[in-house]
């Protein structure tokens, strides 16, 4: 069922939203090349709870058999992996990497969700240009969140223009609604027909995330049960943030 936010709890969403914006400002000022992507979680980990707030990702479980709580505070997933990345003492971050990093931070009972990918140095400009398409996907999706849309005309927008670009979207994983949980309805593809979903009210609280991949889409799940990379090998981006649909333009939340 999905979740029509009141005013009170929208200025909770905002203060969650809030700490993952001031996380990726201080990931953004501290990585780079030579440290592993433990460090980078222990960044993001500290800064969160120095906010007041808990990584809602350390612990996740999806409750399938096998697959261990998510033993992290961020997902940190370098090149070829798409996402879900487990930081590790000897994953070490190299000059030219890109580095996907995703960020649910919970305070007051919800949550704020956000995922940025940054160039580590100097990339290749094939890389350069993945990363801003897939930015550029979010903003081409978000024109469409406006009242009286339906979710399939961000889905629609989000994946022509990464197709026009001579990219692929992740099929398999998807945004999503969210608030108390992180994950709430509705999913939102990254592809799909207009017209198609529920209608855009206000109060309604959307994590829009596009997945894009340089090649063919095809993923792997590594064994780890978390971390997602794509077959064939080439670079994965991935953006993300948390929006509110209003009476008039979206809002974006996880953004200063």
């Amino acid at each position: 069922m999905v979740t029509i936010k009141s005013k009170k709890e929208i200025e909770k969403m905002k203060e969650a939203c809030r700490v993952v914006a001031l996380t990726y400002k201080e990931i953004e000022e501290k990585i780079k090349p030579g440290m592993s992507t433990f460090e980078l979680d222990q960044i993001a980990e500290k800064k969160m709870r120095s906010l007041g707030a808990i990584p809602a990702e350390k612990g996740y479980d999806i409750g399938l058999k096998g697959v261990p709580p998510f033993p992290a505070s961020i997902c940190v997933s370098i090149n070829d992996e798409v996402i879900h990345g487990i930081p590790s003492r000897n994953r070490i971050i190299k000059e030219g990497d890109i580095v996907s990093v995703d960020t649910v931070a919970l305070k007051n009972g919800f949550n704020g969700d956000a995922a940025r990918t940054f160039i580590v140095g100097k990339a290749s400009n094939d890389a350069e240009k993945l990363v801003n398409v897939t930015k550029q996907a979010f903003f081409e999706g978000i024109k469409f969140a406006k009242v009286g849309n339906r979710i399939g005309d961000i889905s629609h927008a989000i994946g022509e223009y990464v197709h026009s670009q001579g990219f692929s979207v992740v099929r398999e994983f998807q945004g999503h609604g969210i608030g108390k949980e992180m994950h709430e309805d509705p999913g939102i593809p990254n592809y799909g027909k207009a017209g198609r979903g529920i209608r855009l009210e206000p109060g309604m609280t959307l994590a829009i995330e596009p997945m894009v991949i340089q090649g063919k889409p095809n993923i792997l799940e590594l064994d780890d049960g978390w971390t997602i990379i794509t077959e064939d090998g080439s670079l994965a981006a991935h953006y993300e943030n948390t929006i509110l649909i209003t009476e008039k333009e979206p809002e974006i939340l996880t953004m200063l």
